[in-house]
């Protein structure tokens, strides 16, 4: 991996990932998380701090070992256990049935093979289990659709390999969840990387 993508791009992620609308997006989702919770893409741990009293555990798969220190940091003093897995959301060494949420913000984007990852998150989330989301991606109107295919390989060099045209909800649902909660709107800032979708979703 280059000097960028392990001393720059994880500093400037953690950086960037607390801004003021983002974070009103993890507050509005991650309190109505409870019991033991997978958190793929877990990155410097900025949900830990908004986990409330019915958490009991948190297990964080992450593949970036620079973003984990952040997030060691974060876990310290939690009333609840924190696990960390250093990898892809892919291949997840949980037992099938194991974990009663998962939770994934802004993660989506990132992963090589999302389906692949989603189903995995499936996998092991316990029969009427819940995946809670926030996420940014393609976005309805034809103008910034357009615009999200132009920029969208330039972008990912720079952003980790972030993709700005994934269709969240069709990745959700096409990895065997059903929807039950969708709100999407805009985030202030450039349009082609601030379309998100946040919303949760049960095992079909």
């Amino acid at each position: 991996m280059s000097f960028y993508e392990t001393k720059v791009l994880p500093k400037l992620l953690n950086l960037v990932m607390q801004n003021k609308e983002m974070s009103r997006q993890r507050r509005a989702l991650i309190p109505d998380a409870a019991g033991r919770v997978l958190e793929i893409g877990i990155g410097s741990g900025l949900n830990l701090p908004l986990y409330g009293a019915a958490v009991t555990e948190v297990i964080g798969v992450d593949p970036s070992m620079e973003l984990q220190a952040y997030a060691r940091e974060r876990a310290k003093g939690k009333p609840f256990p924190v696990q960390f897995i250093g990898l892809s959301g892919e291949q997840i060494p949980l037992d099938a049935g194991s974990v009663d949420m998962a939770v994934s913000t802004w993660t989506m984007c990132t992963i090589p093979d999302a389906a692949k990852a989603l189903a995995e998150v499936r996998r092991v989330l316990k029969p009427g289990g819940r995946l809670l989301f926030v996420e940014h991606g393609a976005a309805p109107d034809v103008g910034v659709a357009r615009w999200q295919n132009r920029l969208d390989g330039m972008w990912g060099k720079m952003c980790g390999g972030c993709h700005l045209n994934r269709q969240i909800d069709a990745l959700v649902t096409g990895s065997g969840f059903r929807i039950d909660r969708l709100d999407t709107l805009y985030l202030k800032g450039p349009r082609p990387m601030t379309f998100t979708y946040r919303g949760s979703a049960v095992v079909a």
